[in-house]
């Protein structure tokens, strides 16, 4: 009895740790942009966070880096948004309240989502990784050229899709994650050139790329397209039906409805 006690004791302090570390990680990064007005060492801190993706022989670096990529992108996505909202114009009573709702969306990630590992949950993490990535993507490189633009939404396209694709016993595993960065890689291209953002409440510093909730809903018909593939050998219309109605309303509404009212970045 008192042996498992002990077990129990050290269970509930290891526990009660990590969720201490996982809270000051994100609050240390809010501070780290506080203090130093910039994205680096907020970077350089997730990097050494991440120590454990290298503590394994080196032919396994490359197996474990891209395991870890949808990590990486939420991680630097919140740093980047965070850095943002940091720069707005708004009172500091609007610009806590934001922040520390982002610190919140963090620290749930870290602490209830990131840990999952059944495929709803993975499907969450690579949705979230693509809305939050492609968004701090045209929050930041408005003023930069096309080429690394669409390499960084071409990643994304390709870490989300193999995180999804990981989650199924898929054969064609490398290729099919390739040819999905690829499209979305295009789709990134032409928002580059046609770059449509929408102003947030309170944060005028920060839009909202309708780029970003294209991906998203193509993202997640793509993905019910492919889990009815693989549940029946085919897709189903039955399947797909709400989602393409879903993609598709929303796609044209933000094309045609909401173009005259947002603001170019």
């Amino acid at each position: 009895m008192e042996f498992l006690k002990l077990v129990k004791r050290r269970s509930f302090l290891n526990e009660l740790l990590y969720v201490l570390l996982n809270v000051g990680m994100a609050i240390a990064i809010l501070v780290i942009i506080k203090v130093t007005g910039s994205v680096f060492p907020a970077f350089i801190l997730v990097l050494l966070s991440k120590w454990r993706v290298l503590a394994v022989r080196s032919r396994f670096w490359a197996a474990n880096i891209q395991a870890n990529l949808v990590s990486v992108i939420v991680d630097f996505s919140y740093i980047i948004i965070l850095y943002k909202s940091s720069l707005s114009s708004i009172n500091s009573t609007q610009n806590f309240i934001f922040q520390a709702i982002l610190v919140t969306i963090y620290v749930f990630w870290l602490l209830y989502l990131r840990p999952k590992s059944k495929r709803v949950y993975v499907v969450a993490q690579a949705g979230l990784a693509v809305f939050a990535g492609i968004t701090a993507i045209y929050a930041i490189t408005y003023g930069w050229i096309a080429s690394p633009v669409v390499l960084l939404v071409w990643l994304v396209g390709y870490a989300t899709a193999r995180h999804v694709l990981s989650s199924y016993e898929e054969d064609h595993l490398l290729f099919l994650s390739l040819v999905w960065g690829l499209v979305i890689a295009e789709i990134g291209w032409l928002a580059y050139h046609w770059t449509v953002a929408y102003r947030l409440p309170f944060i005028t510093n920060l839009m909202l790329p309708q780029v970003s909730i294209i991906i998203l809903c193509v993202s997640f018909l793509a993905y019910k397209s492919y889990d009815s593939f693989i549940q029946n050998g085919k897709i189903k219309l039955n399947d797909i039906i709400l989602p393409l109605i879903f993609t598709i309303s929303t796609v044209s509404v933000l094309l045609l409805a909401f173009n005259g009212v947002s603001s170019n970045i």
